[in-house]
């Protein structure tokens, strides 16, 4: 189930809330609890088309209709699956950075029950995009990612969390960005598969790489030293 902790906004508060998520998330883009209400709060049309094709996706409906949660409690199996597997991997992504599934703010601002699902689907499927990219967390990874983000929801929160990320690189990183992450991800999020229509729990127990072929998943390029 999802929290239920919801809040009813009008219009005009709704605008306050992106307003002032926006300034905090460029001011200190750590600031995880802003970028999911800017999120919430700017990304309703978006999500909507998510739920819309979701629901025409036989695996999608699935989602929708068992509603899995990414968390300790439902994941921790992926602790104990052979090294080849997706899951697997994920562990070792979680676990090398000291993780947690169960760090996600609740989704505060959607209107219905199945878009607060959506949009906490959205957020916790995060890391398990991270992995099938092969992405870093840090301020590249994390830009290059939210352009993948962006072409696969069209989420407004993604494109302004890429122009806020690359307007902290430095010359060195803005370059790296620009030459090599950049055109990558355009690629990568125009040729994969639908990663919201996907049941991710169900392929844990599958290869990495065969998962990856499968959805059209192209690793990220290895940054020239």
């Amino acid at each position: 189930m999802i929290e239920r902790a919801r809040i009813k906004l009008s219009p005009w508060q709704q605008a306050a809330v992106a307003v002032g998520s926006a300034v905090g998330a460029l001011l200190d883009p750590r600031r995880a609890d802003l970028i999911a209400a800017l999120g919430e709060t700017t990304g309703k049309p978006a999500f909507e088309r998510v739920l819309e094709r979701m629901r025409r996706s036989p695996e999608g409906r699935a989602v929708l209709l068992e509603r899995p949660r990414v968390i300790s409690a439902k994941v921790g199996h992926a602790w104990d699956l052979p090294e080849n597997t997706f899951g697997a991997a994920y562990a070792r992504f979680m676990g090398s950075r000291k993780f947690s599934p169960d760090d996600r703010p609740p989704v505060r601002f959607m209107d219905t029950d199945e878009l607060a699902y959506v949009a906490m689907r959205a957020r916790e499927v995060h890391d398990l995009w991270h992995t099938l990219f092969g992405l870093p967390t840090n301020l590249i990874g994390e830009s290059a990612l939210k352009v993948i983000e962006f072409e696969q929801m069209h989420l407004p929160m993604c494109l302004l969390s890429v122009v806020g990320g690359t307007s902290r690189f430095n010359a060195k990183q803005r370059k790296l960005f620009f030459q090599h992450y950049f055109p990558w991800a355009v690629k990568a999020g125009f040729q994969c598969t639908d990663l919201m229509c996907l049941y991710y729990e169900q392929h844990f127990h599958e290869d990495l790489e065969d998962v990856r072929r499968k959805w059209g998943i192209i690793p990220a390029p290895i940054a020239p030293k």
